[in-house]
């Protein structure tokens, strides 16, 4: 299991390539929901999502080992992570996308030289697929968040929310495969277990809230959200036993809920984030988190959103 060690080790490897993000505030949101509300601006990170944290972490270790090739299956942000990371070390890369990946995305991971292949819709499908490029040119795949150096290099999120809010009671976190929870529990549950750690799913991409109700790792099919970077098929067989053994809540949101919490931050605040950053604005919004008078800190996950998607996402229907 990843230790609070390896996420500290990944905070020194990765200071030349890592952004230190802010904490925004915003007192609207505050009188709304009852709290002192704080977010970090993941969506600020350089390639514009927490990813490079893990990607950092991983394909340096990689390249040490001798690595001369990289791949990696992405919805699109950990494409862009890796991406950059190996064009930064100078080592070819393919990113294998969904058929219906995000232009913007697909736009960035080739603007740092990534090659793009695209295979089916879920991460089931794409991640075989990374792997045989991998195998068919020597190379070493890059998983998205099942792997001990993606969870600690997401973990140092959480090292730098304890030190930016030290009062901080509860950190609510959006759930997709489960490396940024997973890295976030690491560090925070060694680091002050008072803390609670919630984290946020969209409703229809249920996998990791279906996992702790069975008690098992249980997959769903193919589903869709306009938080296309929570789309997974199944947590992770490294993340979900962190995730069930330290993870105090996790809750439900709706595509409309995703939507008001999307055009609650673009209006209100005058930041562009990308859905799967609104989930955790959405729990708070919606009162799901059932508490009052708490120090919170909402991870933004990312700010990679397509802009001629905007008016899309700004629907309330």
């Amino acid at each position: 299991m990843v230790t609070l060690e390896d996420v500290k080790k990944a905070q020194l490897g990765n200071k030349d390539f890592v952004h230190y993000t802010p904490i925004l505030t915003s007192a609207q949101l505050d009188d709304l929901c009852g709290n002192r509300v704080f977010l970090k601006a993941e969506h600020l990170q350089k390639t514009g999502s927490f990813k490079i944290r893990g990607a950092a972490n991983k394909v340096q270790q990689a390249v040490k080992e001798g690595a001369n090739y990289i791949t990696a299956a992405s919805s699109g942000n950990h494409g862009q992570a890796v991406a950059y990371m190996a064009n930064r070390l100078g080592v070819p890369v393919t990113i294998v996308v969904p058929e219906d990946a995000n232009a913007v995305k697909i736009a960035a991971i080739e603007a740092y030289n990534g090659k793009i292949v695209k295979c089916g819709t879920t991460s089931a499908e794409r991640i075989p697929k990374a792997m045989e490029i991998a195998e068919q040119n020597n190379g070493v795949f890059i998983p998205p968040y099942d792997d001990p150096y993606i969870i600690a290099g997401q973990g140092t999120l959480g090292l730098e929310i304890l030190e930016q809010v030290p009062n901080a009671e509860i950190i609510v976190v959006p759930v997709g495969g489960g490396g940024l929870i997973s890295g976030i529990l690491t560090a925070v549950k060694q680091l002050n277990p008072e803390i609670k750690v919630i984290g946020v799913e969209p409703a229809t991409a249920n996998d990791t809230f279906l996992s702790l109700q069975t008690g098992e790792i249980t997959a769903i099919p193919a589903t869709s959200t306009i938080a296309d970077g929570l789309r997974t098929s199944q947590p992770g067989d490294l993340t979900f036993p962190i995730v069930k053994e330290y993870l105090d809540d996790l809750v439900l949101v709706s595509e409309e809920e995703i939507r008001d919490a999307f055009h609650f931050i673009v209006e209100r605040t005058k930041q562009v984030i990308e859905p799967s950053s609104a989930v955790t604005i959405a729990a708070i919004l919606s009162c799901k988190l059932n508490v009052e008078g708490k120090h919170i800190v909402a991870v933004l996950s990312g700010g990679n959103v397509d802009l001629l998607q905007m008016d899309e996402f700004l629907s309330l229907k």
